[in-house]
């Protein structure tokens, strides 16, 4: 079985992740490539009742990473290209900023395994972008209002990202153009 290529895409929220996979998906499926998409889960999470943004804890934090690797797995099958809306690390930095934010003890040991996983997970992507956080763009319609705590989970995300010790590709409004360029002509 052919591995796909992994893109995989990190920040806080409304910082035009999702709106950049959509625009480096439609080329890809125009050539010819099969797309698979992981897309973020927190949605899906609360609504099964987990605890998400300021009240995320280790458990919706575990249920979104272990839900987000499942679909990941099954959509490799089937593809050749995988686009991943927040890889494991991002979830991570979530509940990091949950943490930091409201005060909390971590629960150290389940933190500690889900690093560990998270690492991994950066490891087998072969694109791995971090957007930035601009407080100039206006939030997308039904998004957590709460700038201290987007700036915080801001925050946690890049700094799991750059410790784990690959290469980052940051991703801003100004070099948006320029990045969806570049994964055409990588990818042809």
């Amino acid at each position: 079985m052919k591995r796909p290529i992994r893109i995989a895409i990190a920040g806080a929220h409304s910082t035009g992740k999702s709106s950049f996979l959509d625009e480096v998906e439609h080329p890809l499926k125009g050539a010819g490539l099969k797309v698979g998409r992981v897309a973020d889960l927190a949605r899906q999470a609360r609504a099964l009742g987990f605890p998400i943004l300021r009240d995320h804890t280790i458990d919706s934090t575990l249920w979104i990473i272990a839900e987000g690797l499942r679909q990941e797995a099954e959509a490799a099958l089937a593809t050749d290209v995988l686009l991943i809306d927040r890889p494991p690390i991002d979830a991570l930095g979530y509940y990091d900023a949950a943490i930091s934010s409201t005060g909390r003890l971590a629960d150290e040991d389940g933190r500690s395994a889900l690093l560990t996983l998270a690492r991994w997970h950066l490891r087998q992507c072969d694109i791995v972008y971090l957007t930035e956080l601009n407080p100039d763009i206006p939030l997308g319609p039904g998004r957590d209002t709460d700038s201290t705590f987007r700036q915080e989970a801001a925050r946690a995300i890049s700094e799991l990202m750059n410790t784990a010790g690959i290469p980052i590709r940051p991703l801003t409004s100004t070099n948006r153009k320029v990045e969806l360029e570049w994964v055409a002509a990588t990818l042809r």
